[in-house]
């Protein structure tokens, strides 16, 4: 894994890339805000619970709900603090606004903060500010930052375009991130493209539920063997029966421990 110069930055990323491989199986659950709790209150905690037993690297949260979980459940996997949103109920929906800091995720014992920007809305501008100012804030403070970054907006008609995911990937890497999280491009081939593109780590977001698990499998191994660095997939996994079961799975298949024909 590409990591930068700084020691505080290095020790964190180390602490997520816990199979020592740089490949990398994050959940995020920061959903939360834009379309309503993922899980009950009273399961939360068993479910990140359920997902730190299952290996996965990390779990995306906002910092409210992260100060109701247990800490000892970041024993076992590292916390990522999602410092902007926005609601599906909004004017603009693609907006995205800065409701916490770096500052309140280190203080929260976070190994990284994450940053959500949709290239093509109407408030691109502002969240590509955002970005960059986020950067330079956890260079200062020697956090890694994971931009999750989308192709979104009136002008978007392919959000999976495979040379808007390309841009995207390296918009993020541009602004000084450390891990860009972007769309499954189509293709194999197009996802080989948009890492050689892109000089950090690339994780493939999930997207919408799949209802057959052996396609979810097959697209997370095609990424792998592609060159992405692992995957970022959140309703796949908290919206499944057994998420636990499916997030080990998952892992197995981004860490080589399950071998997925093509």
């Amino acid at each position: 894994m590409n990591q930068p110069q700084s020691f505080g930055a290095k020790l964190r990323l180390d602490r997520i890339d816990r199979n020592g491989d740089g490949r990398l199986m994050i959940v995020p659950l920061d959903h939360s805000v834009a379309d309503g709790p993922v899980t009950s209150d009273d399961s939360l905690e068993d479910l990140v619970g359920e997902l730190a037993a299952a290996k996965v690297d990390a779990v995306v949260l906002h910092k409210g709900t992260a100060r109701h979980l247990n800490p000892k459940l970041f024993v076992d996997t590292s916390l990522i603090v999602h410092l902007n949103a926005s609601t599906s109920h909004a004017p603009d929906p693609d907006a995205k606004y800065l409701v916490t800091s770096v500052e309140a995720a280190l203080r929260l014992g976070a190994d990284a903060v994450s940053v959500h920007v949709n290239m093509g809305s109407q408030q691109e501008a502002e969240q590509v500010a955002d970005l960059a100012r986020t950067a330079e804030e956890t260079e200062r403070w020697g956090m890694p930052l994971l931009a999750m970054m989308y192709a979104r907006g009136p002008q978007i008609d392919n959000s999976a375009d495979p040379e808007l995911v390309r841009h995207s990937a390296t918009l993020a890497a541009d602004l000084g991130a450390d891990i860009v999280k972007v769309s499954y491009p189509g293709s194999a081939s197009a996802m080989a493209d948009v890492v050689r593109a892109c000089p950090i780590p690339v994780v493939v977001a999930g997207g919408p539920p799949v209802d057959d698990k052996r396609e979810l499998l097959q697209r997370v191994a095609a990424s792998v063997r592609a060159g992405a660095a692992g995957v970022a997939m959140g309703r796949n996994i908290f919206q499944h029966p057994t998420p636990g079961r499916l997030a080990r799975e998952i892992g197995d298949v981004v860490h080589g421990r399950m071998a997925i024909a093509a």
